[in-house]
C-alpha cells in the first residue's frame, strides 16, 4: 500500500476518534516529516477540527494540506534571459548528481530557457564521473569542460565559465564530487569552489542546488545543515520520488532550514525532472 494509499485509509475514522491523530502523527513520521514536525502536525489538525467543526475524511484531510502547505516552500530556479546562469550542483555520493546535471540542461534548453549550455564535470575525485558526464553530453548534443582525475575542481569551473562566455552560452551546470556530510575537508573545498565562481563570474545568475534522495528519510535533515553551513543553498532537488519514496522530506527541509525544493526527479530517464509545485506535492502526499 502507497503512503497516500494509507493516508486515505486513516482518515476514514471519523474525527471524533482521539485515536485518529496520534495515528496520524505516527504515520507522519514514517512520511519523513520528522517526530517533532508531525507531533505539532497533528496537533493543529486536531485543534482545527475541533474548532471548525470538521467531519469527513476528505474535509479533514484538505485541512491537513492547508496545515502543510504553511510549512512548504517551493523555488522557481530559472535562468535568467541576458545574463550568464551558473548552476552548481551539490550532495553526498549516489544522490544522483551528475544525472540530474544532464536532466537540468536538457531540461532547460527543452523549455527555451536557455540558448546555450556547458556542463563542467567538477567532480575530479571519481574517476568515471567526468566519462559519465561526456557521455550525458554527447546524447544531449551539449559540451563538456572536464580535466585529468585529480585535478583541481575549482581549475574545472573556472575553465567552463571562461568556456561559457567564448562558446555565447549562457548557463554552466557544474557537477561536484559526491562528498558525505561528515567530511569536513571536503566541505572546506566546497567552500573554495564557490569562492572561485562568485569571483570569477561576479554579476552572474549563481545558485547552488542540494541534490537530496528521497528514500534517505531524516538523513536529508543532516545532509542539508551540513552543506548549509559550507555554502548557501538555493534550493534543493528530491531525487528518486517514485512509488517508493514518501516525500516528506520536503516539508521538513523547509521547516527545519527555510529551504525550497525546487525540482523533483521521478526516473532514471532525462524527462524524469520538473519543477516542484507543493500544492500538486501536497495532493499526492495526501491522496487529494
Amino acid at each position: 500500500m502507497s503512503f497516500a494509499d494509507r493516508i486515505k485509509a486513516l482518515f476514514r475514522k471519523e474525527a471524533s476518534d482521539e485515536g485518529l491523530f496520534d495515528d496520524l502523527a505516527d504515520l507522519l513520521v514514517e512520511g519523513d516529516l520528522g517526530p517533532s514536525l508531525s507531533i505539532a502536525v497533528a496537533e493543529e489538525l486536531r485543534a482545527a477540527c475541533r474548532e471548525k467543526t470538521i467531519r469527513g475524511d476528505d474535509a479533514i484531510r484538505r485541512e491537513l494540506k492547508s496545515i502543510l502547505m504553511r510549512y512548504g516552500r517551493q523555488v522557481d530556479l530559472v535562468p535568467i534571459a541576458g545574463k550568464l546562469n551558473i548552476f552548481l550542483v551539490l550532495g553526498v555520493n549516489g544522490v544522483g548528481k551528475t544525472t540530474t546535471c544532464a536532466k537540468l540542461a536538457d531540461h532547460f534548453r527543452q523549455e527555451g530557457l536557455a540558448q546555450g549550455v556547458i556542463l563542467a564535470a567538477g567532480d575530479t575525485f571519481r574517476a568515471a564521473a567526468a566519462d559519465q558526464l561526456r557521455i550525458h553530453g554527447e546524447r544531449l548534443g551539449i559540451r563538456v569542460v572536464a580535466q585529468a582525475p585529480g585535478a583541481d575542481p575549482g581549475a574545472v569551473l573556472w575553465d567552463a565559465i571562461d568556456a561559457a562566455r567564448s562558446d555565447g552560452a549562457d548557463l554552466v551546470i557544474a557537477d561536484t564530487a559526491g562528498r558525505m556530510h561528515t567530511r569536513n575537508d571536503l566541505m572546506r573545498e566546497l567552500g573554495k569552489m564557490d569562492k572561485i565562481i562568485s569571483t570569477r563570474a561576479e554579476g552572474s545568475n549563481y545558485r547552488r542546488l542540494l541534490v537530496v534522495d528521497s528514500t534517505t528519510g531524516q538523513n536529508g535533515l543532516r545532509q542539508a545543515e551540513t552543506f548549509g553551513s559550507a555554502v548557501t543553498i538555493d534550493g534543493v532537488v528530491l531525487t528518486k520520488q517514485d512509488s517508493t519514496a514518501k516525500g516528506g522530506m520536503a516539508i521538513a527541509l523547509a521547516k527545519e532550514y527555510g529551504l525550497p525544493t525546487a525540482f523533483v526527479g521521478t526516473g532514471e530517464g532525462y524527462g524524469d525532472i520538473a519543477p516542484f509545485s507543493l500544492d500538486g506535492f501536497l495532493d499526492g502526499f495526501l491522496g487529494l
